[in-house]
C-alpha cells in the first residue's frame, strides 16, 4: 500500500510539471484578437486600443497570471524563449496602459531614467523591466529574431502579432514576424536607386545579427528579391508614437 501511495503522488507530481510546462494564454489570445490592422503617421501596423483596454480588466488579469506563472517549470529554449517573448510584449502592454493616456511609452521615463529600466512588473517572484527581460532572459539565448518579435509599443517596433507565441510553432512564428516586417516598406525595408534602406533595429542590434552571419545575409535570407549589388543601410527614422488607436 505504501509502495502504491508513492507511486500514485509521484504521477500526479510528474503531471503537474507536464501540464505547466508553458502557460495556458487563453486570455492573452483574446486579448490579442482585439488588435487591429491599421495605419498611424502613414505606417501600416497593428493597433492597439488601450482606452478599452484599460477599462476591460483584461489585461489586469492575464499580467496576474503571468506574474503567478512558476518559471522553473519551463523546459527547454523554445518554451522560454516563447514564454519572455510574451511576457515583454504584456509588460510593455501594461506599462502603456498604467499610464494611459500618452504620446509614446517613452514619455513613461525622461532621459536620466528610461522607461526599460523602470520596474515594469513581476515575474516569476522577482520585479523586472522591461529592459532586464529583453537583455537578460531573452537576447543570451542567441536567437536574433526575437528582435521582429518584441514590441515596445511605439509604431516603427515590429507589429503585435495577434496570438501568443507558444514554442510548439515558435519557429513558424519568429519567421512570419521576420518575413512581415521586412515586407513593411514605412519601417521595416525599401529599396531606393541604389542602396537597401532597414530599420535602425538592425543596426542597434547588429552584434546579435552577426551571430548568424551579419544582417546582410540574414535579411537576404527572407528577401531573396533583393538586388545583389545593393548595399545594405539601417537608417529607416523610428517613430516613436505609441502604437495606440487615435479616437
Amino acid at each position: 500500500m505504501k509502495y502504491y501511495f508513492l507511486i500514485v503522488v509521484a504521477g500526479f507530481m510528474l503531471a503537474s510539471n507536464v501540464a505547466a510546462e508553458e502557460p495556458v494564454w487563453n486570455d492573452y489570445a483574446r486579448l490579442l484578437i482585439a488588435v487591429k490592422q491599421g495605419e498611424k503617421h502613414g505606417t501600416t501596423l497593428t493597433l492597439v486600443d488601450y482606452a478599452a483596454l484599460k477599462k476591460s480588466g483584461l489585461l489586469d488579469k492575464v499580467y496576474q497570471q503571468l506574474s503567478s506563472f512558476p518559471v522553473g517549470s519551463l523546459s527547454g529554449k523554445e518554451e522560454k524563449l516563447a514564454f519572455y517573448i510574451n511576457s515583454y510584449n504584456i509588460l510593455a502592454l501594461k506599462m502603456v496602459v498604467d499610464h494611459w493616456p500618452l504620446e509614446s511609452i517613452k514619455d513613461v521615463g525622461n532621459f536620466f531614467s528610461p522607461v526599460w529600466g523602470k520596474e515594469a512588473g513581476t515575474i516569476g517572484g522577482k520585479s523586472v523591466s522591461l529592459d532586464d527581460i529583453e537583455n537578460k532572459m531573452i537576447r543570451p539565448m542567441g536567437e536574433p529574431r526575437i528582435h521582429l518579435a518584441i514590441v515596445c509599443a511605439s509604431v516603427s517596433c515590429p507589429d503585435l502579432r495577434n496570438e501568443p507565441y507558444m514554442a510548439s510553432v515558435l519557429n513558424k512564428q519568429l519567421d512570419a514576424q521576420v518575413s512581415g516586417f521586412l515586407r513593411n516598406d514605412k519601417k521595416g525595408l525599401y529599396i531606393t536607386k541604389d542602396e537597401i534602406v532597414v530599420s535602425k533595429i538592425f543596426k542597434w542590434f547588429k552584434q546579435d545579427f552577426d551571430k548568424v552571419g551579419g544582417v546582410d545575409r540574414f535579411i537576404r535570407g527572407y528577401r531573396s528579391d533583393l538586388p545583389v549589388s545593393y548595399p545594405i543601410d539601417a537608417e529607416i527614422d523610428y517613430d516613436w508614437s505609441v502604437n495606440g488607436i487615435v479616437k
